[in-house]
């Protein structure tokens, strides 16, 4: 035997076990048709075919026995009876369709459709009763007895919960009777195996989750609580829920399973807490009325202040009508199946009039109850009131007692009835039989089930894909908005609609009346949103949705709110200052234009236009004893050659090309190493002059001019040869310089090979070197003839500002490190101008006495 035909066996010997109970109630008589109940409201209306519904108007509660007997005794037994009324229009909906389908021409023409009424009482044991005297055709009786003659019964449309439900099936599917279920949807009602004739007529709300969080999204809710019913359906929700949740970036504060019934008073303080204490502002409530029955005490009983609820049409809040704390639910957002409006149903309660049917004892009580007046000497209720106004009637009736219009789980009564009409239509049309061989045989009625299950109620047609009745539709939600007002009254206006399976929401904020706590759109976040700039830091140990905000790095940006990551900026832009867009790059160099590039370009102009006077100033005195006794041809080579390093320095000056590149550091080299080497050239001159005074000497030889012209040439052909291995491995290029400021794209040359590069550098400091140490050693030789302490300082100068160069060089970068290397030019030359070339010119033009061939002997006798 399988499980689940164990689980069928264990439910229906649970069944006849509460038969036992049930049967404490009654006294027997001397027929088993003739059990007796001190009170079992129902209401026929005849017809060829008779739907039996079993519904909820009247609650019975607090139920008591003797506490140390199974029988029940008068003295220990309390009932009390409360009102359902915003129920009793299931009543009218089932009176309504009944009567709209008997008035049908089409639609069962020849048979005339019937209702019995039983009520509940909102108990599972006295559904099971109901459904025993449903069978029998009389009152409650014994299991296969029939009290009433022929059955003219096929289907009976009930409960409102599934635990009814439940206990109805667990009876009448013994007997294969179609029942369809109008009340909420629930996984355990369709296990086809312990409930195979039970058709649910609830919606799956099967994209309520979608729905749910795209309501989230709409409004900026990420951070939400969630108290689901403890049963499958509610863990359902959740697991479907969560992970939608997860897809979107919306957390769960918190996640409560409410039971039905709490065990310990401590259970509900420890709810209450946890959701007053949470940090969520917005909270998900999902179930059913039932399911969550202690709930709904908890939220009339207490006012949670600072909490914005949302819920669905399976949890029924307001279901005790009755209750004076509707505003603890003023604000509410409750998602709801899109109704279709069922025209006439206004006119047909301007109809129903208690005095029309005075048997109906339900429509009595009713309006007996909603205006506290008796309609007959004798109240239905037991309780004394004045007598009723003859006007009386349902146009009267309080909207929160009864809405004009057919919706909730009135629609699923409406499509339910018309699903049997429907299907019963079809069997006809297929069997050709008489209506009263199907009321009379259970085994053609039994027939029913395979045309349940084919035929849609929306368009009355038969299907041909038959299957379970519960086929997946794109379905659409309204959002209603719980609005109460003073007096008890209380509406749902409907501000929005979504169809979650196609992503569309439209909300109109306007006509949302929100909680009194919040003046406008409640926020419900963990942490406030990253505005543009910044980045999400999640917080270690905590949902996604909790997280700090993270100013973004240098060089990234971020445009949008809640930024997971920053974004690099293209090569051609740069950050802003608030690190939110990309601005465009202005391309920029060491231009002629700017102040730092006309200041240094003047200088190089101006010390190369001196240089050039004091080589004309050379050439003009070339024939007097200080020119000539300081080497004039090597003293013209320099100068022309300084004049050319002031003028190199241009090269570094205005918009680099890929030719100027090459050009600028080969020219400053080889230009700077002929004069480098023309100092080297005096100053071994000046050593070997005072070292060859001797007649006879051999150093004479190496005085001539020739020598120090080749070794000038020696000295630039090694740097040309230097020049050519750095060309010809790794040459300057042009780049595009993004990093070194970030609003610009600096045009600037880069070295190539740095190795080659500084190996240039340091064969000119080398030459500068030798010169200085030369210089340094003949310093000491007499003055007139000798320039060695001028040949020392200026070497002094050139070695300093190179030396200096090279860190404050590798340390600057754009155009910085063009203008500091311009600079080191322009001092160095200009250093070597000034401290080898100052005192002769100062001698030529203005102490010409000093310049004669006497005055140098004179001196150089003293």
């Amino acid at each position: 035997m399988g499980f689940g035909k164990l689980r069928l066996f264990f439910s229906r010997l649970f069944v006849i076990l509460i038969f036992q109970f049930s049967f404490s109630e009654y006294y027997m008589g001397q027929h088993p048709c003739h059990l007796k109940r001190d009170y079992s409201p129902t209401y026929t209306k005849e017809g060829d075919i008779v739907i039996g519904a079993f519904l909820s108007l009247f609650r019975k509660s607090d139920f008591k026995m003797d506490k140390y007997s199974f029988k029940s005794s008068p003295a220990f037994v309390r009932v009390n009876i409360g009102y359902m009324l915003k129920h009793y229009q299931h009543f009218l909906t089932v009176q309504f369709a009944v009567d709209e389908i008997n008035k049908d021409p089409h639609l069962l023409p020849n048979v005339t459709l019937g209702y019995q009424f039983l009520n509940n009482f909102h108990l599972s044991h006295l559904a099971v009763e109901s459904s025993l005297i449903w069978l029998s055709g009389k009152g409650p009786t014994i299991p296969n007895y029939s009290c009433g003659g022929q059955h003219k019964s096929m289907v009976v449309i009930g409960g409102m919960s599934s635990k009814l439900s439940m206990a109805m099936a667990t009876l009448l599917g013994l007997y294969k009777v179609a029942q369809l279920s109008y009340g909420s949807f629930d996984l355990l009602l369709s296990d086809e195996v312990l409930y195979p004739y039970v058709y649910q007529l609830g919606s799956r709300e099967s994209t309520l989750h979608l729905a749910a969080v795209q309501l989230m999204l709409y409004f900026g809710w990420t951070w939400v609580g969630l108290v689901i019913s403890d049963d499958p359906t509610g863990e359902q929700f959740f697991r479907n829920l969560k992970e939608e949740m997860a897809l979107n970036g919306i957390c769960l504060a918190f996640t409560e399973r409410a039971p039905e019934l709490f065990q310990e008073d401590y259970e509900v303080i420890k709810l209450m807490s946890r959701i007053l204490g949470s940090s969520s502002n917005v909270i998900f409530i999902y179930g059913t009325t039932d399911s969550l029955g202690e709930i709904s005490e908890l939220f009339h009983d207490h006012k949670f202040y600072g909490k914005m609820l949302i819920t669905s049409t399976s949890w029924d809040f307001s279901a005790d009508s009755r209750n004076a704390r509707m505003s603890n639910f003023h604000g509410t957002l409750i998602l709801s199946h899109l109704e279709r409006v069922i025209p006439g149903f206004t006119d047909f309660l301007r109809n129903v009039h208690p005095r029309a049917n005075p048997e109906d004892i339900f429509t009595k009580s009713y309006l007996e109850v909603v205006f506290e007046c008796t309609l007959s000497e004798i109240s239905s209720i037991g309780i004394i009131y004045e007598q009723c106004d003859e006007n009386i009637s349902f146009a009267l009736v309080p909207p929160i007692y009864l809405n004009n219009l057919i919706i909730g789980r009135n629609s699923n009564i409406y499509n339910g009835i018309y699903l049997f009409a429907c299907a019963l239509h079809h069997m006809l049309q297929t069997e050709a039989k008489d209506v009263s061989e199907f009321a009379a045989n259970p085994l053609l009625s039994w027939k029913l089930h395979h045309f349940l299950k084919c035929v849609n109620p929306a368009n009355r047609i038969k299907d041909d894909l038959c299957g379970d009745g519960t086929s997946m539709t794109a379905e659409t939600y309204e959002v209603l908005n719980f609005k109460s007002f003073p007096d008890n009254i209380s509406v749902e206006v409907k501000v929005g609609e979504v169809i979650p399976q196609e992503k569309v929401l439209s909300i109109n904020e306007e006509d949302i009346d929100w909680p009194e706590d919040f003046p406008q759109i409640p926020s419900s976040k963990c942490s406030e949103a990253c505005g543009p700039g910044f980045r999400k830091q999640l917080r270690e140990g905590q949902p996604i949705c909790c997280f700090d905000c993270t100013i973004c790095p240098d060089g990234k940006i971020s445009n949008k709110t809640d930024a997971e990551e920053c974004m690099q900026c293209p090569e051609d832009q740069y950050p802003s200052q608030e690190k939110d867009r990309c601005l465009p790059r202005t391309v920029t160099y060491l231009a002629y234009e700017e102040t730092l590039g006309m200041i240094l370009a003047s200088s190089a102009f101006c010390f190369s236009i001196l240089t050039t006077f004091v080589l004309g100033v050379f050439v003009m005195h070339r024939d007097t004893p200080i020119v000539k006794a300081n080497n004039r041809s090597l003293s013209y080579i320099l100068l022309t050659f300084l004049s050319l390093c002031f003028l190199s320095s241009l090269l570094f000056i205005g918009r680099p090309t890929p030719a100027i590149c090459i050009l600028r550091q080969t020219t400053f080299a080889i230009v700077f190493t002929v004069a480098i080497a023309s100092i080297l050239a005096k100053t071994i001159t000046v050593v070997l002059a005072f070292r060859a005074t001797k007649p006879g000497s051999q150093l004479r030889r190496w005085l001539r001019p020739a020598v120090s012209h080749a070794l000038i040439f020696i000295c630039t052909l090694i740097q040309m040869c230097l020049c050519s291995i750095w060309l010809g491995t790794y040459p300057p290029f042009l780049e595009m310089d993004t990093h070194s400021e970030a609003s610009f794209i600096v045009i600037q040359c880069n070295e190539g090979s740095l190795v080659t590069f500084y190996c240039v550098l340091g064969y000119m400091g080398f030459l500068a070197l030798v010169s200085f140490t030369l210089a340094f050693l003949a310093r000491k030789l007499p003055d007139t003839f000798n320039e060695a302490k001028y040949l020392t300082f200026s070497m002094l100068v050139f070695c300093s500002v190179w030396i200096a160069f090279l860190p404050a060089y590798q340390s600057t970068k754009g155009k910085a490190m063009a203008a500091m290397e311009i600079f080191s030019i322009l001092v160095s030359s200009a250093g070597i101008l000034i401290c080898i070339f100052a005192p002769k010119c100062y001698v030529i033009l203005l102490r010409s006495d000093r310049n004669t061939l006497g005055k140098l002997k004179n001196k150089a006798n003293t």
